[in-house]
């Protein structure tokens, strides 16, 4: 640290994008409840031990109303102007609202995403992943892995899912991948943005007119006791699917792969040993998930954590990677593991905003796992680690290129 830095200064740092997991320990340790700035100037509470993050995720306490929250943002940040305010297209989902509407949507969406419908899956995933790693072969002896595979495995299956036409899948990659890739300008940005939801209303109308055997055509037509989701909530849930199914998982995919590389003795486990593969996604999510943090809180009441009392109208981050890290819940927490327990895992999150499409993330991080591992077990770091370049921001981490060398 310089002089005049406390530990909270080194959160966003050039020292936390090198090692988050050495800071948050000595956050754990010594300031388990502290205000921090992030990486785009706002102010914020960020909780860092497990049982605190764990009892935080599921109190109401601490709300997630995205009009309320952008009101907030210009009392806890130093943007100005519409940079501030919350997009407009996600103010009306699962993840920016409260009960009882969060209750309302949560249910007209979740019977979309059973385990039973999820498995079902299955087979259209398994040819996309046979697909892609046909590209990735097809680069020769070294292919960067996060942007032939982890990048776009998710946007597939999300086209897929939505029912997005072929014709316009590659139009819709590249849209994503602006806004999910991590280098792209705020101009970029915008023009991204706002295609994507222009895009994503005319697709639900065309959903209405025309129903298909898709995940969009069952959400224009859901219901219960005479509810249905509103045009804009339409929109808006399935810009979250796109968010929620493209980001976490191509980060998760980058982040599970280099861990395994670096990590060749647990690699040759998982390739000894294929029925490990459910574990291992498990321990990869906990050990090195996508979210350095849950979506963002507020308090509504003054909040005692740990001895410390966050007052009415903070955000709130809650460290789901520190979390996960924590000796106090997992033993030799740096350490991967793919045989141990990851019972009290947060990488999905807990309580009444548990991720719903876990269930879809870790089957295709299975299925990309299981098939990459068998058709290239020769794998290998094609960089030295430290030569990675991360994205990492308040809520995600992972490295930006993933460059293997194949050895076939």
């Amino acid at each position: 640290m310089t002089i005049g830095q406390t530990l909270p200064d080194l959160v966003y740092s050039p020292e936390f994008t090198r090692d988050p997991y050495a800071i948050f320990a000595r956050l754990r340790e010594q300031a388990p409840v502290c205000r921090v700035t992030t990486h785009r100037g706002m102010s914020a509470w960020m909780v860092t031990r497990h049982v605190d993050v764990r009892a935080l995720l599921a109190d109401n306490r601490l709300a997630k109303d995205g009009n309320r929250i952008g009101e907030l943002m210009p009392r806890h940040s130093t943007l100005t102007g519409a940079a501030t305010g919350f997009p407009p297209g996600l103010t009306t989902n699962m993840v920016n609202s409260d009960p009882p509407d969060h209750t309302r949507l949560r249910h007209l969406v979740g019977r979309e995403f059973t385990g039973h419908r999820v498995e079902g899956l299955r087979p259209r995933i398994e040819e996309i992943v046979d697909d892609l790693l046909d590209g990735v072969a097809a680069c020769g002896d070294e292919a960067d892995l996060a942007e032939t595979l982890a990048r776009r495995l998710p946007i597939a299956v999300i086209g897929e899912l939505l029912g997005v036409p072929e014709a316009d899948r590659a139009e819709f990659f590249r849209w994503a991948d602006t806004l999910y890739g991590g280098t792209a300008s705020p101009e970029a940005l915008g023009q991204a943005y706002n295609a994507i939801v222009d895009y994503l209303g005319r697709l639900c109308d065309a959903k209405r007119d025309v129903p298909a055997d898709d995940l969009l055509t069952a959400l224009v037509q859901v219901s219960a006791d005479e509810d249905r989701l509103s045009r804009e909530e339409l929109v808006s849930m399935a810009l979250l699917l796109l968010v929620a199914g493209h980001e976490t998982t191509s980060k998760q995919i980058s982040n599970g792969v280099l861990a395994l590389l670096l990590n060749p003795e647990q690699l040759k486990l998982l390739k000894a040993q294929p029925a490990r593969t459910a574990g291992a996604v498990e321990e990869l999510l906990r050990f090195e998930g996508p979210s350095l943090s849950a979506s963002l809180r507020f308090t509504t009441e003054p909040v005692e954590v740990a001895g410390v009392v966050i007052p009415e109208g903070e955000f709130v981050l809650l460290s789901l990677a520190s979390g996960n890290r924590d000796p106090e819940k997992f033993p030799d927490p740096d350490r991967l593991d793919i045989t141990r327990s990851t019972q009290g895992n947060l990488a999905m999150g807990h309580g009444i905003h548990h991720c719903v499409g876990a269930a879809l993330a870790r089957l295709e991080l299975e299925i990309v796992l299981s098939r990459l591992v068998a058709r290239f077990p020769q794998m290998q770091l094609a960089v030295e680690a430290d030569d990675l370049e991360w994205l990492v921001n308040s809520f995600f981490r992972a490295p930006l290129h993933l460059p293997v060398s194949l050895r076939r």
